[in-house]
């Protein structure tokens, strides 16, 4: 699939890959959390291997977001089967926030969702990403368990978070 228009200045937002693009998606988002949030070293393979499983699989859909052809944002959804989808992959560079930017990419991937027949959305996160669980809330997910743990190098509270898109009967 080709670019979609242009967003917001000269951001713009593609569902094709290209050469790097998952090597930028985990280098991402291996900086960014571990500048913002602390993550050490081992939340990368957690990015790295379902994602290339996720490419190789065809099972869903990839969004980049580019700004003067550097990727400064992801999203993905997966198909999970039975009609249910996971969100992955969420990451805008601080540079890029506050913009909508994040609004139309998590819009388009529920979109894509619901045109896939999808009846639910699930993601996880963990709590103190503050600013993506305003997000998630504002499209009606809600947080569905949280497991408390020792991850990415620290003590972190991990939620899972969905989102019905439809109701399904004898669910």
């Amino acid at each position: 699939m080709s670019a979609m228009p242009a967003c917001k200045g000269d951001i713009r937002i593609r569902t094709a890959l290209a050469p790097g693009d998952l090597g930028m998606i985990v280098h991402l988002h291996g900086v960014h959390y571990a500048r913002e949030f602390g993550l050490d070293t081992s939340f990368e393979p957690y990015v790295a291997k379902p994602l290339a499983d996720f490419v190789t699989s065809g099972k869903g859909r990839l969004w980049i977001a580019e700004q003067n052809g550097s990727m400064v944002g992801s999203v993905a959804l997966i198909d999970d089967g039975q009609g249910v989808g996971q969100l992955r992959w969420f990451l805008l560079v601080p540079s890029v926030r506050g913009q909508g930017l994040g609004r139309r990419m998590l819009g388009e991937a529920i979109s894509y969702g619901r045109a896939c027949g999808m009846h639910r959305i699930f993601l996880w996160t963990f709590a103190e990403l503050k600013d993506a669980l305003g997000l998630y809330q504002r499209f009606g997910f809600v947080v569905a368990a949280e497991k408390p743990g020792q991850i990415w190098g620290a003590q972190r509270t991990e939620l899972r978070m969905q989102l019905v898109l439809a109701p399904t009967a004898g669910r």
